[in-house]
């Protein structure tokens, strides 16, 4: 049987195709796909970012933001973004009005934080973060992130807690112990720095030199006052010294300085208008770097201006390890009279701040030098001592020191000292 032969059939197909036709026609063209959600569009925007597509991330948040103005989940996306840029004030702008619309947005407080200490402000990053770990109490991070800040800002006592806090919180042994050995403690005494809390210090110091046989004993008086600033600090010292019947004074300006991550200089200039116990003048230069996991390296060199120029050159290795330093040093003064020296020391930090220690040194040293009748010898030395620093109080301290030298050429002699701190 064929349509033709069957006009009912042959009706039901027409009948059939004009509804297919129909059908097509009322059909869209192409399948509308549904429209990206907010979501979708800012996880977009993050990978655009972390790729390193800034500028197109920016872009997207900028007209995300004017479709959903306020919102704090984008203003906090692009607050990050701006700060990975290091467009500091707009990014600050963005997430303190995430913080002040909705303080109790931990992720708001972190994000805040990272950017006040990736611009070099760390006490106000410090202080961020201490607003994250209210909020978060039982999470290490915000601990970890504190303490970084608290040591960059200098305050080591308040960094080490907040280590020993974030271990309390979940850390690891072996992370909280890597993170102690960064609290670098100044290796100078406690006359050369600063505390974070404080913006002066004040010191005085008395030394008496005895010597084997009778040569008459020396005296020595010095004062400092040194001032903190932002990167570093500097002293104006005054020292006076008698040896041999003989007075003499100097000035000398010291400053350290902070550099770039975990490096500092130590410069020193001094001056004596007398030329006769003092050098003329004196010229110092110490740059220390730490790297790794406590460790310090150092190279100084100075210059002394006598009737002759004499250059002595210096490199040390320092190594912190819980609440102890140690450092070693190798000074070389070169020409036909030079020399070569040693220097090694031990300090204990025995209260677990920056402030108190206690600190043993030895030394030795060989060269060369003119003795009367015998021309150009060989000569020796040797060196031990002892210190004792306490600080009764963050305000003030003291420092006792005792040493013992011994040089082929010259009489043994011994030396105690006493300094006094105040610091306001």
């Amino acid at each position: 049987m064929s349509l033709r032969r069957d006009p009912s059939l042959r009706n039901f197909a027409i009948i059939a195709l004009t509804l297919l036709n129909l059908a097509l026609i009322s059909a869209p063209a192409t399948a509308q796909q549904p429209a990206p959600s907010l979501t979708e569009q800012m996880e977009q925007a993050r990978q655009l970012a972390i790729n390193g597509q800034r500028d197109a991330a920016l872009a997207l948040y900028d007209r995300l933001l004017a479709e959903h103005p306020g919102n704090g989940d984008l203003l906090l996306a692009r607050g990050r973004t701006l700060a990975w840029m290091g467009r500091w004030e707009e990014s600050e702008r963005d997430l303190r009005a995430v913080t002040e619309a909705h303080p109790r947005y931990g992720d708001a407080w972190s994000a805040l934080g990272d950017m006040y200490f990736w611009s070099d402000r760390p006490a106000k990053a410090a202080e961020t973060y201490a607003h994250w770990a209210e909020l978060e109490p039982n999470d290490s991070a915000p601990y970890v992130a504190q303490g970084r800040a608290l040591r960059d800002a200098g305050d080591y006592e308040a960094a080490s807690r907040a280590f020993k806090q974030a271990e309390q919180h979940g850390a690891t042994r072996a992370q909280v112990d890597s993170l102690m050995a960064t609290l670098q403690r100044p290796p100078s005494g406690p006359g050369d720095w600063v505390p974070q809390r404080f913006l002066w210090v004040a010191s005085g110091t008395y030394e008496h030199t005895g010597f084997q046989g009778s040569r008459v004993p020396w005296n020595d008086y010095s004062f400092s006052l040194r001032r903190r600033f932002e990167h570093g600090s500097l002293a104006l010292e005054v020292l006076r010294a008698n040896h041999f019947g003989t007075g003499d004074s100097a000035a000398a300006l010291d400053g350290y300085v902070d550099l770039w991550s975990r490096a500092y200089a130590n410069i020193r200039y001094q001056y004596a208008s007398g030329n006769s116990l003092f050098p003329h003048y004196a010229a110092r230069a110490e740059l220390f770097q730490g790297v790794g996991s406590g460790w310090e390296l150092s190279g100084s060199y100075d210059r002394l201006k006598f009737s002759d120029n004499v250059n002595i050159y210096g490199l040390g290795v320092g190594k912190y390890f819980g609440n102890y330093y140690a450092r070693v040093r190798v000074l070389r003064v070169p020409g036909t009279t030079g020399s070569t020296g040693y220097r090694a020391l031990l300090r204990n930090y025995y209260r677990g701040d920056a402030d108190s220690y206690v600190e043993v040194r030895i030394g030795s040293g060989q060269g060369n030098d003119y003795l009367p009748g015998q021309g150009l010898s060989q000569v020796s030395s040797g060196s031990a001592g002892i210190s004792w620093v306490f600080f009764p109080e963050p305000e003030w301290g003291f420092k006792l020191t005792a040493d013992y030298g011994r040089d082929s050429a010259a009489p043994n002699q011994y030396s105690v000292s006493a300094s006094i701190y105040r610091r306001w």
